[in-house]
């Protein structure tokens, strides 16, 4: 090798001032000269080195403490940041939904029937998958849709994070209504149900206009339901009700399994 860099452009390289076609040579010429990059090493400064390093560190985002309980389990860190990212897992929503269930709780004990709260649990693991995920609900979407994520997946690992905390607070609610023994569990076939639809209609209808007209669905039968009930429990929670909504749970398992590729299609047309 008989072409070296320049002194002069080596020190403009170290101060990121050499411009091209320069630069380009220079570095095809560094990857391969052990020389020049020993002579680069040399005229580089070590304190601007140091000052560098230590703005990268300080403009380096701090991850907040669920994100830093995420890796410390051992979650990929960007997996670990689009969860934390998740709208639904901050404290204003799961605040509201606490006061929710409480507030439903209350009116079932004074009430003396479980059915208000039957009818209203499934809906929240429904709602709150619709508002994690989609362009017009979540803040950091533009960074989903770039990230090195199938859509699917992300999909996924949004709704496992937002149905975890949303079947725990719905379960916790359950064990303030002892005297209903495994009647005050019927909401949780119901709410995989639902959910399950709505993420299988979400690239059909997308994610706020599906799990809506799901949840419309919901309503309508329980309306219908307790019209016909007179006086008993509404079929939804019968063993019959229930054998139905883990067969509709089944099927939207399955739909949604059929329509996974449609949402990179869908997650990326949707910016």
């Amino acid at each position: 090798m008989t072409w070296h860099v320049s002194e002069e452009d080596l020190r403009a390289y170290a101060r990121a001032e050499l411009a091209a076609p320069l630069l380009w040579s220079a570095d095809s010429h560094l990857a391969a000269c052990a020389r020049c990059r020993a002579a680069l090493a040399e005229v580089s400064d070590p304190v601007d080195l140091g000052w560098e390093r230590l703005d990268a560190e300080l403009d380096a985002p701090r991850p907040g403490l669920f994100e830093g309980l995420l890796l410390r389990l051992g979650v990929a860190d960007h997996t670990a940041r689009l969860l934390a990212a998740t709208p639904v897992l901050r404290r204003s929503w799961l605040a509201s939904v606490v006061f929710l269930l409480v507030t439903t709780v209350g009116v079932v004990h004074t009430a003396g029937s479980p059915t208000l709260f039957l009818a209203l649990a499934p809906l929240l693991p429904l709602a709150g998958v619709a508002l994690s995920y989609g362009p017009a609900l979540d803040p950091t979407y533009e960074m989903a849709v770039v990230s090195p994520v199938h859509g699917f997946r992300l999909l996924m690992i949004r709704t496992v994070a937002v149905l975890t905390a949303g079947l725990a607070l719905n379960g916790l609610a359950t064990l303030a209504l002892p005297s209903y023994g495994l009647r005050a569990l019927t909401w949780l076939l119901p709410a995989l149900a639902l959910t399950a639809t709505g993420l299988a209609l979400t690239p059909r209808f997308g994610p706020v206009l599906a799990p809506s007209l799901v949840g419309g669905a919901w309503l309508a039968v329980i309306a219908a339901a307790d019209q016909a009930a007179d006086g008993g429990p509404l079929a939804p929670f019968t063993a019959a009700g229930q054998g139905a909504a883990a067969a509709v749970a089944a099927l939207a398992v399955g739909l949604l399994y059929l329509v996974r590729d449609r949402f990179d299609v869908f997650h990326r047309s949707a910016v």
